[in-house]
């Protein structure tokens, strides 16, 4: 179960629509939020504005008398419900003399035997301030309130307040906030179905492509086949040339077993019509005993080969690095020890660190074990080897050069076949060269024969090289 649902929680489509939903509610919850406030705001002002209104008229028909005592004809109260007791809607008039406040010298029919209490703040002549107080019978009142004076009165200021219940804007803005709520939750189910089906059509190319992954694991395709999108394509490019190149490597191992198989066909012939031969013959054949030693040499000269070739064909592994310096340094540690009767002199130049094939350990160390043992086999005192790398080309380059006698310039490219050997007299068995022509070529890389500045033979490589790797 636990297994089940860390693969779900892994998957494209899960994280895909996970993360839409989570995006999509967060974005619905702050517009829910921004329009129930804008929503709000809109009420309360047009409220505020509806009040004022009734301030204004209020303020129109206060008037003194003679005795600069205040008054209010009841008879321009536009508002039926100033005259209802506990309405909802309320004004009143408060008068300001000596620092003292006098609350409800006139008000409205709907105040009954109440007063408002209005927050004793400062107000400048005429100006208007809004304020939420507490009711009549506890309820939730908008005040709007203005300060009057008139040279009548003897210096007295008044404040005329108007307030109304905001029971029912508070029920609108509910209303509002439910209908919103609701209406974004649908939205939401409504995106998410349309997210379903989005990652459903964006994750169809990936149902295809493991449709036709499936093909060529069962054998029935060779290569992933069909029309993807241009996201996907580079991903189907690369596979398909990994199918390529798998198939070349098989074809070549099967080659090779073809090869390995003719090639020894004949000495395994050519000894057993021998040894037929020697059973006829009670006195013996003196000379079975060598031709079964060079039947078994070339023998195990055909299986080096194409063992070699085999093993480098299978090992030819993309992403592979190789240090060269430490291969190098090894190599010139072997040899030195093989050749250490003749006095050989054998260096090597300074390596770069960064200096990396491209490739499998074994093969490098094969490609320039051959060409070292070779160069000390025709080597007169001395052998040097040196290798560079350039990265912007991505070609590593090894040189070895040694003074032997060299190869003629005419001859050169014979040296480089399957067992030849230009000169009978030194050990070996003809395929050094060769080997190390093959593996070259199997990595795309070349092998360059050429005069090296003591006279003898210089080999140059030019195989791929990996890019210096990034620090941490």
């Amino acid at each position: 179960m636990t297994i089940a649902i860390r693969r779900r929680a892994l998957s494209l489509r899960f994280r895909l629509l996970a993360a839409t939903v989570v995006a999509l509610a967060a974005a619905l919850l702050l517009a829910g939020f921004f329009l129930a406030s804008q929503f709000r705001e809109h009420v309360q002002r047009q409220f505020t504005a509806a009040l004022t209104a009734q301030l204004d008229q209020l303020t129109a028909s206060l008037d003194f008398d003679a005795a600069g005592q205040p008054q209010i004809d009841i008879r321009t109260e536009i508002d039926p419900r100033w005259a209802r007791p506990y309405s909802g809607n309320y004004w009143q008039l408060d008068r300001l003399a000596g620092g003292k406040l006098q609350s409800g010298v006139l008000r409205s029919r709907s105040l009954w035997d109440t007063t408002l209490a209005a927050p004793q703040d400062a107000l400048a002549g005429g100006s208007v301030h809004v304020h939420e107080i507490a009711g009549p019978q506890d309820a939730h009142l908008l005040l709007v309130e203005r300060t009057l004076s008139s040279d009548d009165t003897g210096g007295v200021q008044w404040r005329l307040v108007v307030a109304a219940d905001l029971r029912e804007t508070d029920a609108a803005v509910a209303h509002f906030n439910r209908v919103l709520a609701a209406s974004l939750g649908v939205l939401l189910v409504l995106l998410g179905v349309a997210a379903v089906g989005q990652v459903a059509v964006g994750l169809a190319p990936l149902k295809k492509l493991a449709q036709a992954l499936a093909l060529v694991r069962e054998g029935d395709a060779q290569r992933l086949a069909g029309d993807f999108p241009p996201e996907v394509q580079p991903l189907i490019d690369d596979f398909n040339g990994v199918l390529d190149r798998n198939a070349q490597v098989v074809e070549r191992a099967r080659t090779q077993a073809g090869n390995l198989a003719h090639a020894v066909k004949t000495p395994l012939a050519v000894m057993a019509q021998a040894a037929t031969a020697a059973e006829r013959r009670p006195e013996g054949d003196p000379d079975l005993a060598a031709l079964v030693q060079e039947q078994v040499a070339a023998a195990r000269r055909q299986v080096d080969w194409h063992l070699a070739r085999s093993r480098a064909a299978a090992q030819t592994t993309p992403g592979a690095r190789t240090a060269v310096a430490p291969v190098i340094e090894g190599l010139l540690r072997v040899v030195g020890r093989v050749h250490a009767g003749r006095g050989l002199a054998i260096a090597s130049d300074p390596i770069a660190p960064a200096c990396s094939f491209a490739g499998e350990l074994q093969d490098l160390q094969e490609i320039v074990g051959n060409l070292l043992d070779n160069a000390c086999a025709w080597a007169k005192s001395e052998v040097r080897i040196a290798a560079s790398a350039d990265h912007a080309s991505r070609r590593l380059h090894i040189v070895v050069d040694d003074d032997g006698p060299g190869i003629a310039a005419a001859r050169r490219d014979a040296a480089m076949a399957r067992g030849a050997r230009l000169d009978e007299s030194v050990a070996g068995s003809g395929l050094g060269l060769a080997i190390v022509h093959e593996l070259v070529a199997l990595y795309g890389g070349s092998v360059i024969l050429g005069t090296a500045p003591a006279g003898g033979l210089r080999v140059e490589l030019v195989l791929p090289s990996a890019p210096p790797q990034r620090a941490g």
